[in-house]
């Protein structure tokens, strides 16, 4: 009797652990949903009070790279779910490559944003610079909030990655395994929410023209 009480306990504390896991990440993921809100509420209202200059700054932007990187990160989605569904059915191994592939996936995206950053660089079109500072002032709206709104987000793609890849350690060490995988779904929810910032990014600011 005395053995099954004290098998119950771990079972119980580990229970609690899991649901604290997952109460804390949604918590966070609502502080960011609040960030990237407000951001979406002040580009909401540039627009309205500058909707002609908006749409000629798009036409700067290159569609086929901000879709690319949209597919990159919606595939990056799907494997990491998959991940998860393979470590439930004990695919260890598996699930790492799935994990490994979503971060491939997102240095991807970086790759693609570094170099679409530099063309825009080589440009002029980069805040306080004098090509910019010449334009009307909603254009110079528009790139302030593209720079700001992307690299956080860029900001927000780079710490996924480091959280990514320590639930591939934690796949290899058996922290996370087939009875135990919160941790790597509380990974895969803020990458989720990643990808649906980058959702509502793609055309705020890639559609526009």
């Amino acid at each position: 009797m005395n053995a099954q009480v004290q098998a119950a306990v771990p079972v119980h504390e580990h229970h609690r652990d899991d649901v604290g896991t997952k109460i804390g990440m949604w918590l966070f993921l609502f502080t960011e949903l609040i960030l990237f809100g407000g951001l979406f509420i002040v580009y909401a209202v540039y627009r309205f009070k500058h909707p002609a200059e908006f749409q000629l700054a798009a036409k700067e932007l290159d569609t086929f790279v901000g879709t690319a990187n949209t597919i990159i990160l919606l595939t990056s989605s799907l494997t990491v779910a998959m991940s998860i569904t393979s470590i439930q059915e004990g695919r260890k191994r598996l699930s790492m490559l799935l994990v490994a592939l979503t971060i491939l996936l997102a240095l991807a995206f970086l790759v693609n944003k570094y170099f679409e950053w530099s063309h825009k660089f080589s440009l002029g079109l980069y805040p306080q610079s004098p090509e910019l500072l010449n334009k009307p002032q909603g254009e110079i709206l528009y790139f302030g909030l593209y720079y700001v709104m992307t690299g956080l987000h860029a900001l927000h793609v780079i710490i996924g990655m480091i959280v990514l890849a320590f639930m591939v350690v934690f796949i290899a060490r058996g922290t996370i395994n087939q009875r135990s995988f919160v941790k790597l779904e509380a990974g895969g929810l803020y990458w989720h929410l990643v990808d649906i910032i980058w959702i509502f990014l793609f055309p705020l600011f890639y559609l526009l023209h």
